[in-house]
């Protein structure tokens, strides 16, 4: 308990029933939880293995679990389970593979593998030309967050259109038993079912967890929450750690209701409020809870803190958004060159990832390094994925979900009828889809047009899986292969221009060269390494550059707020604050949850009450200063329109917030200050 306030104290020793705390933004809730499952080993003797901490994302988890270890400082963390609720989803579908009606080595489909699933079943269905497969997705995620199968969502269609929905779910749904494959959202559903369905299983995972602890609760659909009360049983053994002021993922399905709903299966839950923050400066305090206090409540509650009130927060007035770029890039450096603030200590925050563009053109125009988080990884481009396919292929012919991906890439024809028909061939004998393309036997089970191409490519696989176990130079064998399928050819057909294609191109030749510097590296010392070993070297570079993601490091961060969720920055600017751009446009017609531009990858329609949540939460990630930035003008489709000040900024308390922008200057003083910071800047690079 040392170096607990009271009130987080309280939560760690309670262990007698259901808990919830609710703790305001960085109010010390990683601490809560990692303390308390180091008292539940130490003072109560709850065995590691019987522990399970459940949050939301790896980097979290990665975190808790390394803090447990550095408390306990010996073996008595053995065997303790932190992890995100899919993955503990996917070991338990694992470990009840054959009650879960799966069969070893299922593929886990990520969002695009099942996105060219619907694509072949949307060539033959009605909806063909009503409705995209990333759309339908959506759509099939929203029902099975809800636990909602196919035959339900039939039932309780609408309209035509629900109706022709619910049909291509169940379409899908088929295909991914065919392929002994799931998607995401099968790593929380499918456990559902089968703790509900079975109780001899149900009993079993009940007896094997005697305390669950969960972060961010209200980011919980209702698929998790079933599987958080499934686990925990009526003894309701259990630690939820949520803040309703902090939900913004409506558009996923989080329902921060399910605080709430806890003490309607829980009677004797017990409450306990986090409110002294850690984090931040007072005015910046005083500005959240002004802001939140718009928003109706689940729990009340105000945050504090004893680290004295710091500087008032500033809003800058900026003609239009390259403007704003510019004006907050030059303050940047110079807070580095005349005040030593470190790039890595900055953080840019905006609502959609478009508006990240001119701040990119203004911060290299100064040589000032970023980092863009949340933009498409390398190793996340669609032509990266599809080259690596083929190459996981080639090193292990019996990777189904490599095979999946490439089978139509390019396009062979080869529909979901023919591939669900591969697949029960495959299963029959337990054999690798790749491998059985190769059995003559394939003729008797589909048209003799489709088993002719299956096999047609079994056997260039072959050859070139042979080509490379026996060259020097194994990448030769994966150009000589991109090269007969006429690769180049297919990302021209497909990208939406010839400037897109030729990206894409760069793109392959930029992976291959990589290949082959590897092998250069390995050669120098020691044997020369096949194509497993360089595909598995390859791999951990997507992890290393994914880490590398994460981190940062000494770069100004530029990210979305979804993005800058659970982070935090000594000095934060909060851009965009216009109505259209925060609150989202989406957001101020009510229209139902879902994405309302591709680009944010976040919820038009959740309501202003979340855009509201989404403003507060990048309130609280700033530590000691806090710059909100408008434009009066901004382009959007083309033109150029005015720009109303975000709702939010009159919500503010105004005695806390600098408005240096509320005495016009004319544009003869603007001037003479720019060139003055500007001179002051290059008199400062000069002395270095």
């Amino acid at each position: 308990m040392h170096g607990l306030n009271p009130h987080q104290a309280e939560a760690v020793a309670h262990v007698g029933g259901p808990l919830l705390v609710i703790a305001g933004a960085g109010s010390g809730k990683t601490r809560v939880i990692t303390r308390k499952i180091a008292h539940l080993i130490r003072a109560h003797g709850v065995p590691a293995r019987n522990i399970v901490a459940l949050t939301f994302t790896n980097k979290a988890a990665r975190e808790m679990k390394a803090r447990v270890g550095t408390l306990l400082k010996g073996q008595n963390a053995r065997g303790l389970r932190v992890s995100t609720f899919h993955t503990f989803g996917l070991n338990l579908l694992r470990r009840e593979v054959e009650a879960a009606g799966l069969r070893p080595g299922f593929s886990l489909f990520d969002p695009e593998d099942a996105a060219t699933v619907l694509k072949e079943h949307l060539r033959e269905h009605d909806l063909a030309d009503a409705v995209t497969p990333a759309a339908a997705l959506a759509r099939i995620s929203r029902w099975k967050n809800a636990l909602i199968d196919p035959a339900r969502a039939a039932g309780t269609a609408e309209d035509d259109f629900d109706a022709m929905l619910a049909d291509l779910y169940g379409r899908y749904e088929q295909s991914l038993a065919a392929y002994n494959a799931c998607d995401f959202d099968d790593l929380i559903a499918r456990p559902v079912r089968l703790l509900r369905d079975d109780r001899e299983l149900r009993e079993r995972w009940q007896n094997r967890i005697r305390h669950l602890l969960v972060d961010e609760y209200q980011d919980t659909n209702g698929a998790q929450y079933e599987l958080v009360r499934l686990l925990v049983g009526p003894r309701g053994a259990f630690t939820v750690v949520g803040d309703d002021d902090q939900s913004i993922y409506a558009w996923r399905g989080a329902r921060p209701d399910n605080l709430a709903r806890l003490r309607d299966h829980y009677p004797t839950l017990r409450v306990v409020m986090l409110e002294q923050n850690y984090r931040s400066s007072g005015r910046i305090l005083k500005l959240a809870n002004g802001l939140i206090g718009h928003n109706p409540h689940l729990f009340d509650k105000r945050l504090w803190c004893d680290l004295g009130p710091g500087e008032p927060a500033r809003v800058l007035v900026c003609r239009d958004e390259a403007h704003e770029a510019e004006r907050v890039a030059a303050e940047i450096q110079h807070m580095h060159l005349t005040k030593d603030r470190p790039y890595g200590s900055i953080a840019i925050l905006y609502r959609s990832n478009h508006q990240a563009r001119p701040f990119e053109q203004a911060l290299r125009a100064l040589s000032v390094p970023y980092f863009l988080s949340g933009g498409t990884s390398f190793f996340a481009r669609a032509e990266v994925k599809d080259v690596m396919a083929y190459l996981r292929l080639l090193a292990n012919p019996a990777d189904d979900a490599a095979f999946l991906r490439v089978v139509n890439v390019p396009r062979r024809e080869i529909g979901p009828t023919t591939l669900q028909r591969l697949a029960a061939f495959a299963a029959e004998g337990d054999e690798p889809l790749a491998a059985v393309c190769a059995d003559p036997r394939l003729a008797a089970q589909m048209p003799a047009r489709q088993a002719q191409r299956l096999m047609a490519l079994a056997g260039s696989l072959a050859e070139h899986r042979a080509q490379s176990e026996r060259a020097a130079h194994p990448i030769a064998a994966v150009r000589a292969l991109l090269e007969h399928i006429d690769y180049a050819g297919w990302c021209r057909d497909n990208a939406p221009s010839r400037a897109a294609a030729e990206r894409r191109m760069d793109n392959v030749t930029d992976l291959l060269n990589w290949l082959e510097r590897l092998h250069r590296e390995a050669a120098a010392e020691g044997p020369p390494p096949g194509l497993p070993e360089l595909v598995a070297k390859l791999t951990l570079l997507d992890v290393l550059e994914r880490q590398d993601e994460a981190e940062g490091g000494e770069r100004v961060h530029l990210m979305t707020l979804h993005a800058a969720k659970g982070l935090e920055f000594p000095h934060v600017y909060l851009v965009g604050m216009e109505e259209e751009l925060l609150p989202h446009r989406g957001s101020l017609d009510a229209a139902d949850a879902g994405p309302s531009d591709s680009d944010t990858g976040a919820a038009g329609g959740a309501g202003v009450e979340e855009e509201r949540r989404l403003c507060y939460v990048g309130i609280t990630r700033a530590q000691q200063s806090l710059t909100f930035t408008r434009a009066r003008r901004r382009r959007r489709y083309g033109e150029t329109v005015t720009c109303a000040p975000s709702r939010f900024l009159s919500e503010l308390p105004s005695a806390e917030l600098h408005q240096p922008d509320s005495t016009k200057r004319t544009d003869a003083e603007a001037r003479a200050h720019g060139s003055a910071q500007l001179a002051a800047l290059k008199g400062l690079l000069a002395d270095r």
